[in-house]
């Protein structure tokens, strides 16, 4: 009988690797999903390689991570055919009673010689996707340091007896040296504090001329959607970043349940029970979403269909009305933003109320 080759051997191969910040658990099944082979390889592109090349063409699963975009493109790029799972809704994995790299990993080269639907997979952004996200994620890291040092600082004068009035986050270090003026030992307390928010404001108007930049010149989709009232170059940006490919939706309205923002559900025989939203995919985009949302039902909003199918939501009333119009809106303008980048079409601020069928409906 003539002796199989190393290549028709492993083309078959499927294999499910635990990432590790500094080592890998790996486990190679059979066809009929015994555990062949378990070892460990460190987190290295040499050792990932080397796998690729002792297993070509082999189906590999991953746990999705802070290492899995670049081992998912890194694999894919020496012919191996990548699954990664979204361990976190497979409970064959996080609810293990006995829990352990080596199990996990066994676990989800099983499941994917099953069925890769199994793992939940996760699709990972491009490199370039990527890398444009890194300005808008460490923009909103500033953001939110900068938040916790005026909430702080605002604390500790009030318990000094000194209030300070309410400012936008940016001219807060400005009012208070005023507000301070007279009391210099209090104000050289907090100087250093203040100089820090200086400084924050200074690197944040930085990132938001580069994102307005990229928006303008290297996705001009996102400046196509900044005609939407409410919706600015970090928002604009954030959903094409995210999204990526606008027809990977079969349906626009599918993006609301891809983005958390469609309530669970908990339906068997006659009980159907109302439940919160899912709040899954893209934590980011989605407060993004709700922030433009509060803005466009908010005192200031423009008059706008967006406008005005929340504040119906918001007038009947009950037990959280608002809270429900507000995601409801935030919804919407998902769905908005997705059908305009899909269909190339322009913004209508007034477009259902000016067709009375579409009203109607």
């Amino acid at each position: 009988m003539k002796k199989k080759t190393q290549s028709t051997q492993t083309s078959n191969a499927v294999i499910g690797i635990d990432l590790g910040d500094k080592k890998h658990a790996v486990c190679l099944v059979g066809k009929t999903g015994e555990v062949e082979k378990e070892f460990e390889i460190p987190n290295h592109k040499d050792s990932l390689r080397k796998l690729a090349k002792t297993y070509p063409g082999a189906r590999v699963a991953i746990e999705v991570g802070t290492h899995s975009p670049w081992i998912d493109r890194l694999l894919k790029a020496e012919g191996m055919a990548v699954t990664v799972a979204n361990a976190r809704r497979v409970r064959a994995i996080y609810e293990n009673e006995r829990k352990s790299d080596r199990r996990d990993a066994a676990m989800l080269a099983k499941l994917l010689r099953i069925d890769p639907e199994l793992l939940h997979p996760v699709h990972h952004r491009s490199e370039r996707t990527q890398r444009d996200l890194m300005q808008i994620k460490l923009r909103d890291t500033l953001v939110r340091q900068r938040a916790n040092i005026v909430l702080s600082i605002r604390g500790l004068l009030k318990s000094m007896g000194e209030r300070m009035p309410l400012v936008s986050t940016p001219a807060f270090a400005r009012r208070v040296r005023t507000c301070l003026e007279d009391t210099p030992e209090l104000l050289a307390a907090v100087e250093p504090g203040l100089k820090a928010i200086d400084g924050l404001n200074e690197q944040i108007k930085h990132y938001d001329r580069a994102i307005a930049d990229a928006a303008r010149t290297d996705y001009p989709e996102a400046q196509h959607l900044q005609q939407i009232d409410g919706v600015g170059p970090v928002t604009s940006l954030c959903f094409v970043l995210s999204v990526e490919d606008p027809n990977r939706f079969p349906k626009a309205r599918d993006v609301g349940a891809w983005l958390g923002l469609v309530p669970k559900r908990d339906q068997s025989g006659e009980t159907d029970r109302e439940l919160p939203v899912s709040k899954a995919g893209n934590r980011y985009l989605r407060s993004l979403l709700v922030q433009c949302s509060q803005y466009l039902l908010g005192h200031y909003g423009p008059d706008c269909d967006l406008r005005r199918h929340g504040l119906k939501l918001a007038a009947k009333g009950g037990r959280s009305a608002k809270k429900k119009a507000i995601i409801a809106v935030a919804r919407k303008l998902a769905v908005l933003m997705l059908a305009m980048w899909q269909d190339r079409s322009d913004y209508v601020a007034l477009k259902n109320s000016e067709n009375p069928s579409l009203q109607a409906a």
